[in-house]
């Protein structure tokens, strides 16, 4: 009887151990994003859209327990929203082991890119709300790729990322490096398109292609006029977000 009762104790014991070891792990792959402060938010989704199209604007904010939800509903066919985790995740074959907390991705679809683009985005928020573990969520887009699941816009269009501030993985073919970034832009979808069709050189002044296939962009940065005005145009909503998260403070220029 006395073994009987060492080998509850002992069972016992090793089972606290596990499930203390399970607890000491799962929030760092499962960790629900923090959410940004409401209007924040909605500026931050906003500032991705020109002038003239966001107060008509669709715009989302994340609910970290199920995913995006409609903030305002809009009357062009612009839809806004800011990403914690991009579609740029799923590029590559690096293993994807953690969600991060600090990826600040800002974007616009139009009507053809709410179909095709933005779909991709909605799903992830779903599933990474619903607990899916990261390397496993990562399967399955790239999986849906794979098999078409998501389709290729039905017509030219375009997505804008005019926001002062982008912070998401530099070089996501090749590893899981990231970094906070100003480079406002405009992307036109570009299906199966190369760059060597459209003579492009990456990271130039010049159009170029990012994701090519299916789901590829035709790529062009702002100038830095552009820039430098939509900067001062955000001042204060960049303040807040550095404030926030260092990781959101844009790089200061050289020199300085």
């Amino acid at each position: 009887m006395r073994n009987v009762q060492t080998l509850i104790v002992i069972a016992s014991l090793l089972f606290t151990f596990s499930a203390n070891a399970e607890n000491t792990t799962a929030p760092k792959v499962m960790n629900k994003i923090e959410p940004l402060p409401r209007d924040l938010e909605i500026q931050l989704a906003l500032s991705a859209l020109p002038p003239h199209l966001r107060d008509s604007a669709n715009v989302y904010v994340l609910n970290p327990d199920k995913g995006f939800e409609v903030a305002r509903k809009g009357t062009n066919e612009f839809h806004a929203f800011v990403a914690r985790t991009g579609d740029d995740t799923f590029r590559g074959s690096w293993p994807f082991t953690e969600y991060r907390g600090d990826i600040l991705y800002p974007v616009s679809f139009d009507k053809a890119g709410v179909k095709a683009q933005m779909r991709i985005f909605f799903d992830t928020a779903e599933m990474q709300a619903k607990g899916t573990p990261p390397g496993e969520l990562k399967k399955i887009i790239q999986n849906r790729y794979k098999t078409k699941y998501y389709k290729s816009p039905e017509r030219a269009g375009i997505s804008y990322m005019l926001s002062p501030v982008l912070r998401g993985y530099i070089n996501p073919e090749e590893n899981d490096s990231v970094a906070t970034l100003n480079i406002p832009h405009v992307m036109h979808y570009a299906p199966n398109v190369s760059n060597e069709d459209i003579g492009g050189k990456p990271g130039s002044m010049y159009p170029f292609l990012i994701l090519p296939g299916p789901h590829g962009y035709n790529i062009q940065f702002l100038g830095l006029t552009e820039r430098a005005a939509i900067n001062k145009e955000y001042e204060e909503m960049l303040a807040r977000l550095c404030k926030i998260k260092e990781a959101w403070c844009l790089p200061k220029p050289k020199g300085q």
